[in-house]
């Protein structure tokens, strides 16, 4: 009686389509895990439209949002930000603090370099920062920085924008 004895083309073959299989069953959930939203904190007030508006950007740039709508004040004193640097709302994600309208490109690049560091901050509330543009305020972006706040409170320009106000004559 002869055996088969598969050729070693015919098992590259088989190998192959496993493989291809494996991978074709596999690429949505990897790529479901690669899309994962990145969680984040938020402490505002209630009634702040604006804060709402950054909660809507950072949701639209993949981050999964939870609000604590109780002011921000105690949860920026407990983080360390200084009171200088305040704005109308406080964020905490992958362990740093995230004050006022940074952009969430600026989050991302953050969570990536994990600088040590204490977080970012934009200070006040600048027009033309996430969540406070748009048609509402006549498309006006005015020049801020987002500053990279080292744990003793100091601070330096991490991303500057530049606005595009021109000078009324």
């Amino acid at each position: 009686m002869t055996h088969y004895t598969p050729t070693p083309t015919k098992n590259t073959r088989r190998q192959w389509l496993a493989q291809a299989m494996a991978c074709t069953l596999a690429g949505p959930a990897l790529a479901a895990y690669a899309a994962a939203p990145t969680p984040v904190e938020v402490w505002k007030d209630p009634n702040c439209g604006c804060c709402q508006d950054w909660v809507d950007h950072m949701q639209a740039h993949g981050f999964a949002v939870t609000i604590h709508a109780t002011g921000n004040n105690a949860v920026r004193a407990r983080l360390g930000l200084p009171q200088k640097l305040g704005s109308c709302h406080t964020a905490l994600v992958g362990g740093y603090a995230v004050e006022g309208h940074v952009p969430a490109s600026d989050v991302r690049a953050l969570l990536k370099q994990k600088p040590q560091a204490l977080g970012l901050a934009v200070p006040g509330m600048p027009v033309g920062s996430p969540g406070m543009d748009g048609a509402v305020y006549g498309n006006r972006r005015d020049p801020y920085d987002v500053l990279l706040v080292a744990r003793d409170g100091s601070t330096r320009v991490f991303k500057s924008y530049p606005g595009n106000q021109k000078e009324s004559t």
